[in-house]
């Protein structure tokens, strides 16, 4: 693995822009109904912090990547929910994903208009919660007040934590930035426990119900 994330890291330093656009891609499509489910955008963006102490990518623009590609995301969700009302939930693909959409609209039914800032910390609901939003006609105004201040507190908890682990490897631990071992550590962690919550996600989905379904038959 140390042998493919050193040319990795040396990739991201020589190309930045591919970086900043990989993270805006990976907030972008988590955010999309049932893309959100399946593609691992945080899990990306938190092993990409670890590049930021040591100046291959810079912190302003990892954040701005994050925050407009959650921003565009869910904004899409949204308005494609907003236009369809509720047709858009006994629509295909969402109707192959019934135990979802009932607990995003059981999510957004609990908690009303904060169920928009709570959905953005919460996989894989966060890809289904904008969408209803829009089908249950939460009014726009409403949405965007609550959302871009989900996003702006999202963003920075998905990137200042490998910023702050990695830096801490380096200043307290004595690890120099140039080896990159503090990077490897914290890329390593991010996706083994990733791994570990999706193996321990798909245990209990396997015992409770995938909440996959197929599609309604049409009238």
């Amino acid at each position: 693995m140390t042998s493919f994330l050193d040319p990795l890291i040396a990739f991201v330093s020589a190309h930045a822009w591919l970086a900043y656009l990989t993270l805006f891609l990976a907030a972008l499509l988590e955010a999309v109904p049932v893309v959100g489910s399946v593609i691992p955008g945080s899990t990306i963006i938190l092993a990409l912090s670890a590049l930021v102490p040591g100046g291959e990518l810079k912190l302003p623009w990892v954040l701005l990547a994050a925050a407009l590609g959650a921003v565009l995301g869910d904004g899409s969700a949204y308005w494609i929910g907003h236009r369809q009302q509720r047709e858009i939930l006994d629509t295909w693909p969402l109707t192959n994903y019934p135990r979802l959409v009932a607990q995003s609209e059981s999510f957004f039914h609990r908690f009303g208009t904060w169920a928009v800032f709570f959905a953005r910390f919460v996989p894989p609901i966060r890809a289904f919660v904008p969408v209803t939003a829009g089908a249950l006609g939460m009014a726009p105004a409403k949405f965007y007040a609550v959302n871009i201040p989900a996003i702006l507190a999202w963003a920075p908890a998905h990137v200042l934590p490998g910023v702050l682990a990695v830096s801490a490897l380096h200043e307290y631990a004595g690890l120099h930035h140039h080896g990159h071992v503090g990077k490897h550590i914290w890329i390593l962690t991010v996706v083994a426990v990733a791994i570990v919550v999706s193996v321990g996600l798909w245990f209990i989905r396997r015992r409770h119900g995938s909440g996959v379904a197929e599609a309604k038959p049409r009238g």
